[in-house]
């Protein structure tokens, strides 16, 4: 039998077919391994990553008081906020292929290992946007091979999960440009003073360069190597096509102004406030203190901005320069909303950044009009006479306190509410005190909003218990609002950095006190910055109606006070406990006072206390303490609760006493705005 062979040619087929068939199954299994690669790859969350973004405290008007971030200076926008010459210019230097791979380029890869083992050496080769993006978030700047199979992986991983444009706003958001600027948000601010979204071609190509070298490229130290890197990305931008050679051309001859240094260093406003809105964030709203300085939080104060500086630069004026320890405090809120509009915890925040405005210091007669308005809800008025005399007050079985009007000046006669509170009369004072008792005093005082410890004693209403210039701001304010209680607010709205409204204070007010009786108490308190009152030395400062009450001690200087528009507590002292000079010292507060709220107040016209239901007005003779006629020498307009008035006429300057008394009626022809004191120009 004849054994008939194989050609060659035949053999040669067959492996070939099974060759084929070989590849095929081990290219299916490959695609197979691959596919479930790519779900594995697809169902694994991606790692946490931290994005450390800026945050920013408004004013009202909003300006910036500060921003917080900690050397990571970051502000994240949407893609559609940021140039799109800026995008461009970064595809074109950074990732040609960006719209075309998967994450990472194979060739790429090849070329940098080859260069890594020819030069024996773990060269860092070109990554793609995805690639450099997944390092910045996830990983370290190693190079090791370790470190690039999980940069390819973790790329990989991002273009599974999110499309090209999330993937491209995230870089525009994550890459370092220099100068403690992250993200192209930041950036564009930090050099060019500007968003993002307003960056001009040439502008554009020359931040691209930033991230490559941020040291190298810098346009403060290297403007040469600025320019030689923004001339290449321009010729990539045109090798792509997005630009002309003519654009090129003109934006590379373009003048580059970069914002000056020294402006991104500027000094900023209210630091006092700023350290208070960070403390009310973190105890009040419970915002921790990692979301606070990195989550990218907008916090919009109550803070008015040129207020402020007013404060700000009456302290500069009224603060004697060769004393640098004599230290301030102001506090100034708007009565209607409870807002703070001004806040001055000391002269010199990088001196001392200890805030005087949560101080406890003894208020001095300051505290007086807490006690009057007690006083007044207890049977008094206006018109209720005591002795002003040395006076010996016996309380708790046997113990003795003798008080003592400045300067041991005493009218030695039986002077009435109105007097006592303009000459701030302290045997007045502790007279009504004993009479109240003590603890109403503190009743009142408690409900007015002040909660540090006061004793309830006679020297409780020479204000002996220290309080805070906050606390008395509060409390004044009460009164500014014809009895009704207001929470004093700092923080209008917080909002994430998604938008997300965190936080939304809304303030309303209630009512804790009788009206009339803190409008016949503002009336008086009035007098103050009359002639004979303790503040009458300031009122050619002031073209407004104002009440308010200083306070003095051996160690403090206070004037609080308002006007319809706006109450402000101003303190004057030294830390340490010295005594002030009761002459150069205890004199700075009311000047501060004066210059502030009339600066303040410059664009408002003056506005006239509201007078609340259930009070009435007359003419008074003060030396009798009846009603007035129009004999009657030196009369004077004062307020009572309805029914408290004097009923009688005084009678001892009637030329004729047969003559049937007159009540004085005001002059014809005198408006309301003529009988304010002063003249407003605004």
């Amino acid at each position: 039998m004849e054994v008939i062979r194989e050609s060659s040619l035949i053999r040669m087929l067959r492996r070939v077919k099974r060759l084929i068939k070989l590849g095929i199954f081990l290219v299916l299994c490959a695609s197979f391994v691959l596919l479930l690669f790519i779900l594995y790859l697809r169902s694994q969350p991606l790692p946490a990553a931290t994005i450390n973004q800026t945050t920013t405290i408004y004013a009202q008007g909003g300006e910036v008081l500060d921003t917080l971030h900690q050397g990571e200076n970051r502000v994240v926008v949407p893609l559609s906020k940021i140039a799109p010459s800026l995008v461009q210019a970064t595809i074109a230097i950074e990732d040609k292929g960006f719209y075309e791979h998967y994450g990472f380029d194979l060739k790429r890869l090849a070329k940098v290992a080859y260069i890594n083992v020819t030069s024996m050496d773990k060269v860092q080769g070109a990554s793609t946007i995805t690639q450099q993006l997944a390092r910045n978030l996830y990983l370290t700047m190693d190079k090791t091979w370790e470190r690039k199979i999980k940069e390819a992986i973790l790329a990989a991983q991002l273009e599974l999960n999110y499309s090209k444009e999330e993937i491209l706003e995230m870089y525009m958001n994550q890459i370092y440009y220099g100068e403690s600027a992250y993200g192209a948000q930041a950036a564009a601010q930090t050099y060019f003073g500007k968003n993002a979204d307003k960056l001009t071609l040439a502008e554009s190509a020359a931040m691209a360069g930033f991230p490559k070298g941020p040291s190298i490229y810098n346009p403060y130290k290297h403007m040469d190597k600025v320019k030689t890197r923004q001339k290449l990305i321009l010729q990539a931008m045109q090798a792509d096509g997005v630009i002309t050679a003519e654009q090129a051309e003109a934006a590379y001859h373009e003048n580059l102004v970069f914002r000056d240094k020294g402006s991104q260093r500027q000094v900023l406003s209210a630091p006092y406030f700023r350290d208070y809105i960070a403390e009310l964030v973190k105890s009040k709203y419970g915002i921790d203190e990692d979301q606070f300085l990195h989550g990218g939080l907008k916090i919009y104060t109550t803070l008015d901005y040129n207020m402020q500086k007013k404060a700000e630069e009456s302290f500069a004026k009224h603060l004697p320069k060769e004393n640098a320890d004599l230290q301030a405090a102001l506090l100034s809120v708007e009565p209607s909303t409870g807002k703070i509009k001004a806040y001055v915890g000391g002269r010199d925040y990088a001196k001392s950044q200890y805030d005087r405005v949560f101080s406890l210091r003894q208020p001095g007669s300051s505290f007086k009009p807490i006690l009057y308005l007690a006083a007044l809800q207890n049977g008094f008025t206006p018109l209720t006479l005591m002795k002003s005399e040395p006076t010996v007050f016996k309380y708790d079985n046997g113990k003795e306190y003798i008080p003592s009007n400045f300067g041991d000046h005493y009218a030695n006669a039986f002077i009435p509410m109105q007097q006592a509170i303009a000459t701030s009369d302290n045997i007045y004072a502790v007279k009504t005190i004993e009479q109240i008792t003590p603890q109403k005093v503190v009743d009142e005082a408690r409900l007015l909003g002040i909660t540090s410890p006061l004793q309830a004693v006679p020297s409780l209403a020479l204000g002996t218990s220290p309080v805070s210039p906050f606390e008395m701001t509060g409390a004044y304010t009460v009164l500014a609002n014809n009895g009704e209680k207001i929470p004093l607010t700092a923080i209008t709205k917080i909002e994430d950095n998604q938008g997300t409204v965190l936080v939304e204070e809304t303030a309303a007010k209630t009512p804790i006190v009788d009206p009339a009786s803190t409008f016949i108490l503002t009336h008086m308190m009035q007098s103050v910055f009359e002639q004979q009152g303790t503040a009458y030395r300031v009122a050619n400062m002031l073209n407004r109606p104002v009440a308010g009450k200083t306070g003095s001690t051996d160690y403090d200087s206070w004037l609080v006070g308002f006007s319809p528009q706006l109450v402000t507590t101003v303190w004057v002292g030294y830390d340490e406990g010295k005594k002030i000079d009761p002459i150069k010292d205890a004199r700075v507060a009311a000047p501060i006072w004066a210059d502030y709220m009339e600066s303040a107040l410059k664009e408002q016209p003056p506005a006239l206390f509201d007078i609340p239901a259930r009070v009435t007005s007359v003419y008074v003779d003060m030396e009798t303490g009846k009603l007035a006629t129009e004999h009657c020498p030196a009369p004077k307009l004062v307020y009572f609760a309805l029914g408290s008035e004097p009923q009688d006429y005084c009678t001892d300057h009637l030329p004729n006493p047969n003559e049937k008394p007159k009540p004085i009626k005001p002059p014809e022809g005198t408006s309301v705005w003529q009988r304010v004191r002063g003249l407003w120009s605004p």
